[in-house]
Parts: structure tokens; sequence; C-alpha cells
């Protein structure tokens, strides 16, 4: 009977479980990695390449969380970059006003907010180092649930470590794919197949915190004909005066 009444209890939590995971911040601070990008531009790739290569390098998401942001200023070329979108080439442009910077180009990676030129560098592994060493000043945990369906459904909670200290503090929430592969027929990578990792196609942010904390829940919508398995969320909070990044998280999606 014993054996029994166990054996209904596991059934009955699989099914609720089933097709759900989730992520905490720890006690380091994760460096938020943005790449811009474009497959109009023939110097790209190489930087494409770099970013994909992060996690065979040892990043593992609770070191480097990165996000690959395609713009839509190079479409005029001669390619329209099916992955490309106005908001990632207005954040690059807003970044580039608090940095002072006279001029937005691809490829450019944004290292915790702030151009790193020498990302193909060792300079990289030594700026993370230092970014992963210092204790964070923000926690942020992710769930996401359900293994079916063309929506990750998302829960996320945040909290700052000091609320009057970061009054300008906001969260953003990212969708992405990886394994990406595109047939460029135009344009300066004309005849090149271009294989691309962590494409946000989904935004949603700046969202305020109220009281130190953000407790929200968000349906991302998946690529058309996206695998699921390939598909993950990421959520980071950043200073939008000074574009800081306080923390960031990453999380695949759960298998269906």
């Amino acid at each position: 009977m014993r054996i029994a009444l166990v054996t209904l209890l596991l059934a009955a939590l699989t099914p609720a479980q089933a097709g759900e995971c989730s992520a905490q911040s720890g006690p380091h601070t994760a460096a938020l990695v943005e790449l811009y990008t474009s497959e109009g531009c023939n110097s790209c790739p190489p930087a494409d390449r770099w970013l994909q290569g992060l996690g065979a390098r040892g990043y593992a998401p609770d070191r480097v969380v990165p996000l690959s942001l395609h713009v839509n200023y190079w479409d005029y070329i001669g390619w329209k970059d099916p992955y490309a979108q106005q908001r990632f080439s207005d954040r690059q442009r807003r970044l580039a006003q608090v940095m002072r910077a006279r001029i937005v180009y691809t490829p450019q990676v944004l290292l915790q907010g702030q151009d790193f030129r020498s990302w193909h560098t060792g300079s990289f592994d030594q700026a993370v180092a230092r970014i992963n060493a210092q204790p964070p000043q923000a926690s942020i945990a992710l769930r996401v649930q359900g293994g079916r369906g063309d929506t990750l459904d998302t829960q996320v909670s945040a909290a700052l470590r000091d609320p009057a200290g970061q009054p300008d503090a906001v969260l953003y929430l990212a969708s992405y794919e990886n394994k990406l592969v595109s047939s460029v027929a135009a344009g300066e990578n004309r005849g090149r197949t271009l294989h691309h990792d962590y494409v946000v196609f989904e935004w949603v942010g700046p969202i305020a915190f109220a009281g130190g904390k953000i407790e929200a829940r968000r349906a991302l919508p998946l690529l058309p004909q996206a695998v699921r398995a390939n598909s993950g969320v990421a959520a980071f909070v950043q200073n939008r005066r000074s574009a800081e990044v306080l923390q960031a998280l990453m999380l695949p999606a759960c298998p269906a």
C-alpha cells in the first residue's frame, strides 16, 4: 500500500515538473557581452564565430552571458538581415550616446555596457576575470515553464542590493536562439553560409524597479520554425544613466 501511494505521488508530480527549469544568479557578477552585428557586414562573421566559441573556451553562463543583436543599418547594401531589428540599432546608438561616442559600427562588442575593442585578445579574459571577481549589485531569478507551444512562458524576479544607490537601475529580458544558419544571396557576404548563436529576437524592457524589486511574467514568442531546444532566455540589470551592468543571467529553454 505504501509503495502504491509513493507511485501515485510521483505520477502526480512529474507532469507539473516536466518542461520547467529555473536559474538563480550567484555570488559573483556575470559579464554581459553584447555583439552588434549584421549579415550585411563582411567583417562580422569572425566576431560571430568568436561569440559562438565562448562556451567552448570555458565561459559558462555563470561567468559570461553572450547576446547577439543584429542591426538593420546595413540592410541597404543589398542583403536584408533576417534577424535585424530597428530596436537593436536604436539601443546601440543610445549606448553610444552614454559613452559619448561619435559613431556606431559593426562588429562591436560591449562588455558590461562599455565598448570593448580588444575582444579578440587576451584582454577579454582579464576583463572578464575582474568582472567575475566583483560581488553583484543585483540578484536575478528566471523560470521557464511549459515544453510546448510557440512561446517561452517566463517568470523573472530581480532585487537590488542597494536600491538607494542605484536609482536608475532597470531590468531587461531577452529571448534568443542558437544554431541559426543563413545562406546569403547578396551584399558583402554573397555566397557565404553564416552560422549564428545567441541571436536575440524578443526584447522586453526597460522594466522599472519598485521598492528595489521586480516580479514579472512574460510570454516570449519563439522564432517561426524555431527549435525549442536551441532557444533560451537572458535577463540583466543595468543602470540606464551609466550603462553599468549590475548582474546578468541566462537560462536555456527546458526540454519538452
